[in-house]
């Protein structure tokens, strides 16, 4: 039986028709009859998260509904099967165990070899943090590098940045992925080689991007005094591929292990997470996986109906394939959790960005939105008036902190304030005649340009401040989201397929950039082959 075949599909479709023009003004005007507020049931917490909904396009009813369409997917089934370390990522054969990486039970699958891997990590950072690991010449490490790309880059850039008021203001944390060399190059106009560590993380060792950035960096230090014999003392290696980091030039013993069990955009919790122990000191890494670990209880034990991450995943399917809504908005009023949208979007899309199901059929359905976001108070002054008044759907999640993360007066209750206020006025909107009443009887005109639809969708999210553990749970939070659409949506979550042929051709395509011969007009389509003749002359090659 397909998706839109199941019969809590198709009295989901059934309902929609039936609610999709109710304003959410009319919903929240109930509240009046009496009985519990909207806000009351629509409200729910875990893991030390506030997560309010009420400001959905959704009732009882709908809420059912989507409960229902959860049970007949199997979302419990493959959310269980994945905590047993079952195969659940089949086009590879592999058990997706990011959640034993946080695990106190000593029975978890793989708990030896995690916490082994954990206390080397502590080890080694405690050295670097209280001066005993020291460069070359033999002054403390002030300066950590990590190079990689996607899993390797964005999750601990992410929580590092998150986290700044727990690091050690005497080590300064950089991060490069890109293979522009501009990238690397505004790092290295602000590093010592003698106080800098580079932390180069590839699960194969062998991704082109993570590799041309160490091999330069690594002919920096050369190029600075750096001999050959002292480099282990500035690098270390994150890898499931001990020949090939062996092979770069890093000491064996300064390899950490990732497993083939973890994928990348999972793996902050991981040796990945290196640099994040080195910026935030061991203990505040435990509390960061502790958060995690709190709200992996709550997926699991919650009833569905109060369930965290089974709520948000069902309103996004609800939005995604019933509205017809394209994206997803993230707006942190956060300056901290700047990086948290970018985290977002490989997280979500990477992971249900897929149009092949498990048994291999084509989906005949919408799959994952589209990620976006910025911190809020900025976006307000970008892209808010699309939200407001454009013709598109876009449901946001608001996440907010109770707690300000610095001294000064007014601001953080100006935050809030812009915050809630937000998810109000896209909530009420302006009707005609409020407009006309602002307008006045001299400007006519304007009428139409003031009115704001409303009956836009969002959640807001509540930290009670942004500590390690708050953060831990939030990212569990939008995983486990991941876990509930791709088991709705029937595709595989943990593979990335559509990653590897632009890599295929990008090999194929550097060669003839830099070949002496010129390119065969028949290897390429004519723009690619224009494109390349045209980097090519302006480099001096014929």
């Amino acid at each position: 039986m397909t998706l839109k075949s199941l019969p809590a599909w198709t009295a989901l479709e059934a309902h929609y028709q039936q609610i999709r023009d109710k304003h959410l003004r009319e919903w929240f005007a109930e509240d009046k009859q009496g009985g519990a507020s909207r806000a009351e049931r629509f409200t729910i917490s875990g893991a030390g998260l506030g997560f309010d909904f009420s400001k959905h396009r959704i009732d009882d009813t709908t809420l059912s509904l989507l409960v229902d369409l959860a049970r007949a997917t199997g979302v419990e089934a493959r959310r269980d099967a994945m905590f047993a370390g079952d195969i659940v990522n089949p086009t590879e054969h592999r058990a997706v165990l990011h959640t034993a990486l946080r695990s106190h039970d000593v029975n978890a699958p793989f708990a030896k070899e995690i916490q082994a891997e954990r206390a080397k990590m502590a080890v080694f950072a405690d050295k670097v943090r209280s001066g005993a690991w020291t460069g070359h010449t033999g002054k403390p490490i002030r300066h950590i590098v990590n190079i990689g790309i996607g899993g390797s880059d964005l999750g601990p850039k992410m929580v590092v940045h998150a986290l700044h008021q727990f690091a050690d203001p005497k080590i300064k944390t950089y991060f490069v992925s890109n293979v522009d060399g501009a990238d690397l190059q505004r790092v290295l106009e602000q590093i010592d080689p003698e106080t800098t560590l580079a932390v180069i993380v590839s699960k194969t060792f062998t991704t082109q991007e993570t590799l041309t950035n160490a091999i330069s960096l690594r002919d920096w230090f050369t190029k600075n005094g750096v001999k050959q014999a002292d480099l282990a003392k500035h690098f270390v290696g994150v890898s499931s591929n001990v020949a090939e980091v062996v092979k770069f030039g890093i000491a064996e013993d300064n390899i950490f292990q990732m497993w083939d069990w973890v994928g990348g955009r999972y793996s902050l919790w991981s040796a990945v997470g290196l640099s994040i122990m080195l910026a935030v000191g061991p203990n505040h890494f435990d509390h960061l996986l502790a958060g995690a670990e709190r709200m992996d209880q709550h997926f699991r034990e919650a009833p569905l109906e109060r369930n965290l991450p089974v709520i948000m995943g069902l309103l996004g399917v609800w939005y995604r394939d019933f509205f017809g809504s394209q994206s997803q908005l993230v707006a942190p009023y956060s300056e901290s959790l700047h990086f948290l949208p970018s985290y977002l979007q490989q997280l979500e899309m990477e992971s249900n960005g897929k149009s092949a199901q498990l048994n291999g059929d084509t989906v005949d359905y919408p799959t994952a939105a589209v990620i976006w976001g910025e911190p809020g108070t900025n976006g307000q002054h970008a892209f808010f008036q699309m939200i407001h008044q454009g013709p598109t759907l876009i449901p946001i999640d608001f996440i907010a902190l109770l707690t300000a993360e610095h001294p000064l007066p007014h601001h953080h209750d100006r935050l809030l304030a812009n915050c809630f206020a937000q998810s109000e006025a896209l909530m009420l909107g302006r009707t005609f005649e409020e407009a006309q009443k602002i307008a006045g009887p001299d400007k006519p005109e304007l009428v139409p340009h003031i009115v704001f639809p409303g009956n836009r969708p969002s959640t807001t999210i509540l930290l009670d401040e942004l500590n390690p553990q708050a953060l831990g749970a939030l990212i569990a939070l939008y995983e486990h989201k991941v876990l509930v659409q791709g088991s709705i949506w029937n595709v595989n979550s943990f593979d990335q397929w559509g990653v590897e042929l632009g890599k295929i051709l990008g090999k194929v395509v550097e060669a003839d950039l830099i070949a002496d011969a010129p390119v065969d007009p028949a290897k390429h389509d004519s723009s690619t082959t224009a494109l390349i003749a045209r980097a090519r002359a302006k480099a001096g090659r014929k």
